[in-house]
């Protein structure tokens, strides 16, 4: 199997991250499987967790929420506002962390994300830049494991288009 692009940049001058990623499937494909609930919820968390989705608006001005699932059941839930759409090129979202009834925790950070999608032959490269409000902000959730949450998150998406591909 050719190795994928993946590339993971802190930028702690500008208090964000930049993520890279290339998936082996379509543009289209990918992304249905960043945008639709039925796809999110089978891969959208780090292994061994499950998702979850109690209610989801993929609209500018709709919403996610979700839930990250351990394996004896413990729930970790976020709340995403999508904020712009542009189909198969890009959306940006505001993401909190919240708790099962979506009330924002304001003691964990909130991040603006920018989803961009282009072809990379037949290939897509999905580009993803988070900006947090501190520099507080980006040290927290970079030591609460992103960097490996996303690889391995990401490493799912890989699995689930192996099998929508086909």
């Amino acid at each position: 199997m050719t190795k994928l692009f993946f590339d993971f940049i802190v930028d702690k001058k500008n208090n964000t991250l930049t993520i890279k990623r290339e998936f082996a499937a379509n543009r289209q494909l990918v992304w249905d499987c960043y945008t639709k609930q039925e796809h999110l919820d089978k891969w959208f968390a780090p292994k061994p967790l499950g998702t979850k989705t109690k209610s989801m608006d993929f609209s500018e001005g709709g919403h996610w929420h979700y839930a990250m699932v351990e394996p004896e059941g413990n729930e970790y839930w976020g709340w995403t506002d999508y904020t712009k759409i542009q189909p198969i090129d890009f959306y940006e979202t505001t993401d909190a962390f919240s708790d099962s009834e979506g009330k924002t925790n304001s003691d964990l950070p909130t991040a603006t994300w920018h989803v961009h999608f282009t072809d990379k032959g037949s290939n897509t490269l999905v580009e993803t830049t988070v900006q947090y409000a501190s520099l507080n902000d980006l040290e927290t959730v970079i030591n609460m494991g992103m960097e490996e949450g996303m690889m391995s998150t990401l490493e799912r998406l890989d699995e689930l288009l192996l099998t929508l591909a086909k």
